[in-house]
C-alpha cells in the first residue's frame, strides 16, 4: 500500500485529475461516513482519498489567489498576496483588494475527511508502520488545514471526531474556541505528526511531496512564529466586541514568549537534522548566487537539500499544472498565451535589495546627484537626475536576489533586452509620456522605446505591460514556451530551510531569549541565507536585519502578506498609501541621450487603506451555524 501511494504522489505531484476515475472512492455519503471497507482496505482507494486530502490542503501556492480562493486555475486574472501587500501590484487592477472567503467551509469539509481517515486507520489490516505513517500525514493535514482556520478567523470550532449525521441540527452546532485554544490545537497536531512521521519516504523526491517529520517540524515553526507575533503585537490593532471579550480573537501578550520559544525548538530541530542545508551556500561569485537563488524556484528539484515540503505539479493540460509562466512573462516574449506582465513589483520593495558595498543599510535606488535628494513626485525639469548609457547599470552592485527575483529595465529574458521605458525628455525639458515619437538629431525616439506594443513591455496602460518598471522573474522559467492555458509544470515550494532560519532569527530577537547560544546561533543563522546571496560582510542580529532579511529573501513566496497581518502592521503601512514606481525616461537634453529615471506613484494606483477589522475575516453564515461573529463584520 506504501508503495502505491508514493507512486501516486509522484507521478501525479497530487493532482486531483489523476484520479478522478475513483471518484467513487471520494464521494462523502452525508448520511454517516464513508465505511473502511469500501476505502481504506483498498490500495487504490487509499492512496486516491490522502491524495485528495493534499490536494484540498490551504497552501498558498502558484493557484492560490485571494479573490477565487484555493486551486484556482482558468481566467483568474493572476491577483496574488503579493500585489495585495508590499511586494508588488497588479498591472490591470492595481486597486483590487478582494477576497474570497470560503476556507471556512473548505476547511471544515476537509477536517471531516481527516477525522474519517484518523477513525478508520485502527481497523485497517495493514502493518502498523503503515498506520503510523498515514495517522502522521492525516495529523500533518489537520494541523495545515486549522493553520489556515486560525490566521483567516481566529478561534474556530475544534472539531476532532467525526460527527454523525442527525436531523437535530442544534446538536451539531460547535461553538468556537478560543484563539489560545485554536493555535495550541494546530502546535499540538504538529506534535502527534512529528511522533509518526518517518524522516522520509524512501525516494527523496517522494520525500518533498509528502508530508515527513521534518515538514511537520517547519509547519510547526511558522505556525508558533504567527502565533508568538499575535500575542505580542495585537495590542497595536486593538478590537472590540463579543469575540473579544469571549477570547475567541486576540492572544495575551504574556503568551508571546511561550510561543516564541515553541518556534525557536522546532527551528532548532531541523537546524540540526544534519539532512538540512542552503542550496549553494557559498557561492564563488555573485553570478553563481544568481543562478542559484533563481533555479532553487524554477528547478526545484536541483535544490532538495533546501526543500522541506512543496506542492507538485507534472503534467500539461489538467489539474496538475498551472499558468504562472504565461501570466507573469513579459510583453515581449509572449508565445501566444493571451495575458501576461501581470506581477509588477513595486520600488519599495526593489529599494530593499541591499548595494554590496553598503552592507546591512537600505540603500534606495539613487535617481538623483548627490544633494539633490531623492524626488518622488516624478520628473522635475530642476532636478539634477544621475545619467545612464544604459538603464541596467542603475541596478550594479545589488544584492543577487534582485536580479534573480525581478525583470528590470534592460534586462535580458529569452534572449532578447527587455524594453521598459516611461517617456521621453525634449531638449527643451518637456516631456512625453504619452504615446508618441519625437525626432532630434535624425533619430526618432518612441515614448515607450519602441514603436510597436510588441516590441517593449511597459508604461502604456495596457494590461499586459508593468505600470511599476519592473516585472516578476522569480519561478519564471526561461527556457518554457507558454502559448495556451495550463503549460506550467513548476513545482511550488511551500516549506524551505531559509525560511526555517529567519523563523528562528525573528523568534530569538523578539523573544530575547539567549539559551545554549542562541543568540550566537540565531546571528549565524541570518548570514547564512545573506551569505548564499553572495554577501561577505556579516550584520549583527536586530529585528530591523532580520525583518529585511526575511521580505527580500521570502518575496513572491506568499509570506510578506502574512508578515504584515501577524505583526499587525498592516493598518500602518497601507495608511494612506500609493505605492510607488520607478520611471526610466529617455533624457535628450545633453549632448548624448541617456537615461534618467524619475520616482513616482504607480499610474493608476489609488490611495489603499487597511482597516483594522480586516486582521480578522467574517464568519460566513453566522445566522446558520450560530457563530459569534469577528469584530466590526
Amino acid at each position: 500500500m506504501k508503495n502505491n501511494i508514493c507512486k501516486l504522489i509522484l507521478a501525479c505531484g497530487l493532482g486531483l485529475a489523476s484520479f478522478s476515475s475513483c471518484s467513487k472512492y471520494l464521494d462523502v455519503d452525508p448520511k454517516n461516513k464513508i465505511p473502511g471497507d469500501v476505502v481504506l482496505t483498498d490500495p487504490n482507494g487509499v492512496k486516491a482519498f490522502l491524495a485528495n486530502l493534499y490536494f484540498q490542503a490551504p497552501i498558498e501556492d502558484h493557484v492560490y489567489f485571494p479573490r477565487e480562493g484555493f486551486n484556482a486555475r482558468g481566467n483568474t486574472g493572476f491577483l496574488s498576496l503579493a500585489q495585495y501587500g508590499m511586494e508588488a501590484i497588479h498591472s490591470e487592477w492595481p486597486n483590487w483588494n478582494e477576497y474570497r472567503n470560503d476556507w471556512w467551509e473548505k476547511g471544515y469539509r476537509l477536517n471531516r475527511s481527516i477525522n474519517i481517515l484518523l477513525e478508520t486507520i485502527p481497523a485497517l489490516a495493514i502493518a502498523q508502520s503503515e498506520k503510523d505513517l498515514l495517522m502522521g500525514e492525516a495529523y500533518f493535514l489537520r494541523a495545515y488545514t486549522y493553520f489556515g482556520l486560525a490566521k483567516y478567523y481566529g478561534g474556530v470550532p475544534i472539531i476532532d471526531k467525526n460527527q454523525e449525521y442527525s436531523t437535530d441540527f442544534e446538536s451539531l452546532k460547535v461553538p468556537r474556541n478560543t484563539e489560545k485554544e485554536t493555535w495550541d490545537f494546530v502546535l499540538a497536531s504538529c506534535d502527534e505528526a512529528i511522533a509518526k512521521l518517518p524522516d522520509n519516504h524512501g525516494s527523496t523526491d517522494v520525500s518533498k511531496r509528502r508530508a515527513t517529520k521534518w515538514a511537520a517540524y517547519a509547519l510547526k515553526s511558522r505556525a508558533a512564529l504567527h502565533a508568538a507575533s499575535l500575542a505580542k503585537y495585537g495590542p497595536q490593532a486593538p478590537l472590540s466586541g463579543e469575540a473579544v471579550t469571549q477570547k475567541l480573537v486576540g492572544l495575551e501578550p504574556s503568551e508571546a514568549n511561550r510561543y516564541y520559544r515553541i518556534c525557536i525548538e522546532a527551528s532548532q530541530k531541523l537546524m540540526e537534522s544534519n539532512i538540512l542545508a542552503l542550496h549553494k551556500a557559498t557561492p564563488a561569485n555573485r553570478s553563481e548566487a544568481i543562478k542559484a537563488y533563481q533555479e532553487l524556484f524554477y528547478n526545484p528539484a536541483s535544490a532538495y537539500e533546501e526543500v522541506i515540503f512543496l506542492k507538485g505539479y507534472s503534467q500539461v493540460g489538467n489539474n496538475i499544472s498551472h499558468d504562472l509562466d504565461g501570466w507573469n512573462g513579459p510583453n515581449q516574449t509572449s508565445e501566444g498565451f493571451p495575458h501576461r506582465g501581470r506581477t509588477n513589483p513595486i520600488l519599495e520593495l526593489v529599494d530593499l535589495y541591499e548595494d554590496y558595498d553598503h552592507p546591512g543599510e537600505i540603500s534606495p535606488i539613487a535617481t538623483t546627484a548627490p544633494g539633490s535628494g531623492n524626488n518622488t513626485t516624478g520628473y522635475d525639469p530642476s532636478v539634477s537626475y544621475r545619467h545612464f548609457d544604459d538603464p541596467a547599470d542603475i541596478f550594479a552592485g545589488r544584492d543577487a536576489r534582485f536580479f534573480a527575483s525581478v525583470i528590470y529595465p534592460n534586462a535580458t529574458w529569452k534572449g532578447q533586452q527587455i524594453v521598459i521605458q516611461g517617456g521621453v525628455v525634449r531638449p527643451d525639458g518637456s516631456l512625453m509620456d504619452s504615446r508618441g515619437s519625437y525626432t532630434h538629431e535624425g533619430v526618432t525616439y518612441y515614448t515607450y522605446g519602441k514603436q510597436q506594443p510588441n516590441q517593449y513591455s511597459g508604461f502604456d496602460g495596457s494590461a499586459d505591460m508593468t505600470r511599476t518598471g519592473f516585472l516578476m522573474r522569480k519561478f519564471l522559467n526561461e527556457g518554457g514556451r507558454y502559448n495556451t492555458w495550463l503549460q506550467s509544470t513548476t513545482d511550488y515550494v511551500d516549506m524551505r530551510y531559509a525560511e526555517v532560519l529567519l523563523n528562528y532569527a525573528e523568534a530569538v530577537v523578539e523573544s530575547g531569549i539567549d539559551e545554549n547560544g542562541s543568540k550566537a546561533k540565531a546571528t549565524e543563522a541570518l548570514n547564512a541565507v545573506r551569505f548564499r546571496a553572495g554577501h561577505s560582510v556579516a550584520v549583527p542580529l536586530n529585528l530591523a536585519n532580520v525583518l529585511r532579511e526575511r521580505t527580500v529573501e521570502l518575496a513572491f513566496e506568499n509570506k510578506g502578506y502574512w508578515d504584515l497581518i501577524r505583526r499587525r502592521t498592516f493598518h500602518t503601512v497601507f495608511k494612506n498609501k500609493v505605492k510607488q514606481a520607478l520611471i526610466p525616461l529617455m533624457d535628450l537634453r545633453g549632448s548624448n541621450p541617456q537615461y534618467i529615471f524619475v520616482r513616482k506613484n504607480v499610474p493608476g494606483a489609488q490611495v489603499q487603506n487597511f482597516p483594522e477589522r480586516d486582521y480578522y475575516r467574517p464568519i460566513p453564515n453566522v445566522a446558520g451555524n450560530g457563530a459569534v461573529q469577528n469584530p466590526q463584520h
